[in-house]
């Protein structure tokens, strides 16, 4: 926020600077507002009013969802197998040919023809050669896994099914079937056939599935981007803390934590306690989603609420009832983009990412809610008079079990953590079952994805 009287010595074409007048605007208490006035932001010690403008949980949760269900359709893109890993289908991946695309061999062993004993060719048929001559009855040849049948074969006899005689002829020391081990073409699908429907999310399996079918590129829904903004004029980026300044945690933290959420982290900028820098990157800015850092209270230099009434964005939620993290805000900057803005604290910015972040950007990019869960804790949990509140858990059996060091400057508990509990209002007793927010690297599944 620009000190008083500073507004006073910038030259008249600076419009990039705050008016003072409209600055103080947005920090007085409602009762020195005139009538009509738009309510500002709580102080600190403003808790009364604070809990009366922040948002529930659930609803802050929801409200994000929303919020990116109202930018509108995104265009799809095609993207390299390489590269499709946790996106999510925009078309459906239709089979381009009928799989497997020849009669093949499932097992090592020989391709014989009519009943046996069997005459055997000396040479053989191996995987990703031409198309074999074809056989006759009583005769036989060495095949592989995946080779293609010859035309006329009974059966595929395994290696250790059969064994040769004297006069070099081949005998089956099992009953054989007809048709045994021999994979038919379009067995898996046939030309044209649907293999998964629009909103599959990329696994590995679905890699390999397209891979098989033929596939180069999948179209998907393209991943959000992400510019992350990090405000204080008190981080450092290397050594020890010292005379006051201390550790940027949330710079190193938070690209790789909205990667493994799904996102495109195509910029973090370091803008320190600037007004006017906030302002130009938020008004330059092309990402989906704008995350800022601190500067979300109403302190002498957090810039963000009057920044974000200055460029004309819509706030959707300012406030959140929640511990750690009540600060968090949501607000639409443009048609087709938000801002979400963290706290300074560290696990307070989690609770945000968890909160505002992750719905927004799992929308954005189609991608299925997770199943909501419950486990039973292995200890109370003291709750907030009228707030939620996110603890870190380890998962130990059928059982959650509250970590320490669970404070809103403190990073320790998370590091060691599976989950986040979700602590109704008033706490939680022993074995009462909770609510958990999966950390993304501990998901099953497709949850990790830090590329």
């Amino acid at each position: 926020m620009t000190a008083p009287g500073a507004r006073a010595h910038a030259s008249a074409g600076d419009g990039d600077d705050l008016d003072v007048e409209e600055a103080l605007a947005l920090v007085r208490h409602p009762k020195d507002d005139g009538p009509g006035a738009v309510p500002a932001p709580a102080r600190h010690g403003e808790h009364g009013h604070e809990r009366h403008r922040a948002t529930p949980w659930t609803r802050a949760r929801e409200t994000a969802a929303r919020a990116a269900r109202s930018t509108g359709r995104r265009t799809p893109v095609s993207v390299p197998l390489a590269d499709a890993l946790g996106l999510v289908l925009a078309a459906p991946l239709d089979a381009l040919t009928d799989l497997p695309s020849f009669d093949t061999s499932a097992m090592d062993g020989w391709a014989v023809a009519g009943p046996g004993p069997w005459e055997v060719r000396d040479e053989g048929v191996l995987a990703g050669h031409g198309r074999p001559g074809p056989l006759t009855d009583g005769e036989a040849v060495r095949i592989a896994t995946g080779a293609r049948i010859p035309a006329d074969t009974t059966a595929v006899l395994r290696s250790e099914h059969g064994r040769t005689d004297a006069q070099g002829r081949l005998h089956a020391t099992r009953e054989l079937g007809h048709g045994q081990d021999i994979r038919p073409r379009g067995q898996e699908c046939r030309n044209g056939d649907q293999l998964l429907p629009v909103g599959t999310l990329v696994t590995p399996a679905v890699l390999g599935l397209a891979a098989a079918a033929g596939y180069d590129t999948v179209t998907t829904v393209p991943r959000p981007r992400v510019e992350v903004l990090v405000l204080g004029d008190e981080l450092l980026n290397a050594g020890l803390p010292h005379d006051g300044l201390i550790r940027d945690a949330l710079g190193p933290m938070l690209p790789p934590w909205l990667r493994a959420m799904g996102a495109e982290v195509t910029s973090v900028r370091r803008l320190g306690d600037d007004a006017r820098a906030l302002r130009r990157a938020l008004t330059t800015s092309t990402a989906d989603l704008v995350v800022t850092t601190g500067g979300t209270a109403a302190g002498p230099v957090d810039h963000v609420h009057p920044t974000l009434e200055r460029i004309g964005a819509e706030l959707l939620v300012d406030g959140v009832k929640v511990r750690p993290g009540h600060p968090m805000l949501l607000a639409r900057v443009k048609e087709n983009q938000h801002l979400v803005g963290l706290p300074g604290n560290p696990l307070a910015a989690v609770s945000g990412l968890l909160t505002l972040a992750e719905p927004l950007l799992r929308t954005l990019a189609a991608r299925p809610a997770p199943e909501p869960y419950t486990l039973p804790l292995s200890e109370a949990v003291q709750g907030h008079p009228y707030d939620t509140r996110l603890i870190p858990v380890v998962l130990r059996g059928d059982r959650a079990v509250p970590l320490h060091y669970n404070g809103p400057a403190m990073l320790r508990g998370v590091a060691a953590a599976d989950a986040l509990a979700v602590v109704p209002p008033g706490g939680a007793r022993p074995g009462e079952e909770t609510e958990l927010l999966d950390l993304p690297w501990a998901a099953a599944g497709i949850g990790v994805c830090f590329t």
